[in-house]
């Protein structure tokens, strides 16, 4: 074979094989690195990453938003507090069997033992379902969209300084006072509510309860070091043994109602809330991290508001809306806040 060599831009010279067709064979120095080419799909998987999770969090949002038009037609539907409840666990608990006779051991409450998960399920378990549909039953569904995600970010600030001595700083401050601005307006317009919204501050004193246990369960799954996975089945299944007792002391509606209402609560409250919401978020933790995840936190009001004027006819009030816009920009600023 035959070679000739030619001379290239800036002196370098490329070795041209004669049964190559002409191909020209650049020298390492003039090609493009390797890392060029693995750039691209890299990229792409990144993004493709972005958007799973973008799409995750919005999905999680729509599921917590519309939960509480879903709580507050349960009201109208004749079902009691203790029927959607008891509707949420079982339907949750039998679709989250299966992961949970693989993953928990010892069964039911795996590594978090039964003390930890014991206090975990009275915080966040079906107490906590009741008390947030108890409160349904007096405060319209926007109440409880704004109050409970509002406060649960101040609760915990406040829980954290008196614990464990730790302090915000002021751009957290000022979010923080943005929600209870906001939460403000609210609770003045409940206290002037006259005929069938005259009980709507009991409503939100229930939201504030919910509030609470939340800020103390998130302290203790924090200072305890929990997987998320893990509580959730622990709390669900051990609420099992709750049901029972509310099913004893409260009223029990469930064989006076149409059946789709009882699907409606079922499937919404138990698989969607209960195990799909769970999923979505989760799963949009691992995608975007923990703190982008929390951004579309200020997205339920939004979603609360849109779903009350669609599906129950609940209009809020100027006040209302303007609670809802101090607390959506709270939390929004407190989320971002170091």
């Amino acid at each position: 074979m035959r070679h000739c060599w030619r001379p290239l831009p800036g002196g370098d010279r490329a070795r041209i094989g004669a049964g190559t067709a002409g191909a020209v064979l650049r020298p390492r120095a003039l090609r493009k690195p390797l890392v060029t080419d693995l750039a691209s799909p890299a990229a792409a998987l990144a993004r493709r990453r972005l958007w799973l999770g973008i799409g995750c969090g919005l999905l999680t949002s729509l599921i917590w938003g519309v939960q509480s038009v879903v709580s507050r037609q349960s009201v109208a539907d004749g079902l009691s507090a203790a029927d959607v409840t008891i509707l949420r666990f079982i339907v949750a608990s039998l679709l989250l069997l299966p992961l949970a006779r693989r993953r928990m051991r010892p069964f039911p409450v795996g590594a978090l033992g039964w003390r930890r998960a014991l206090i975990l399920t009275a915080l966040a378990g079906a107490p906590y379902a009741l008390v947030l549909v108890g409160g349904a039953t007096f405060a319209p569904a926007l109440h409880a969209s704004v109050i409970v995600p509002g406060l649960i970010p101040v609760m915990t600030v406040a829980l954290a300084f008196l614990v464990l001595g730790e302090r915000p700083g002021p751009l957290r401050l000022l979010g923080l006072a943005l929600v209870l601005a906001g939460i403000g307006a609210f609770g003045w317009q409940a206290f002037g509510e006259s005929g069938a919204g005259a009980n709507a501050w009991i409503g939100d004193l229930f939201f504030v309860t919910n509030a609470v246990m939340w800020s103390v369960f998130g302290l203790l799954a924090l200072r305890w070091r929990t997987d998320a996975i893990d509580v959730t089945i622990a709390t669900c299944l051990l609420s099992l043994l709750i049901l029972p007792v509310f099913a004893a002391t409260m009223p029990i509606r469930l064989g006076e109602v149409a059946w789709s209402a009882i699907a409606l609560q079922a499937l919404y409250q138990g698989a969607l809330v209960g195990v799909g919401a769970l999923f979505l978020y989760t799963k949009s933790v691992e995608l975007l991290g923990a703190g982008r995840a929390t951004l579309f936190l200020p997205l339920n009001p939004v979603v609360t508001a849109l779903a009350a004027i669609l599906l129950l006819g609940e209009y809020p009030s100027p006040i209302e809306v303007a609670g809802m816009v101090l607390v959506i920009a709270g939390m929004s600023v407190a989320l971002r806040a170091r």
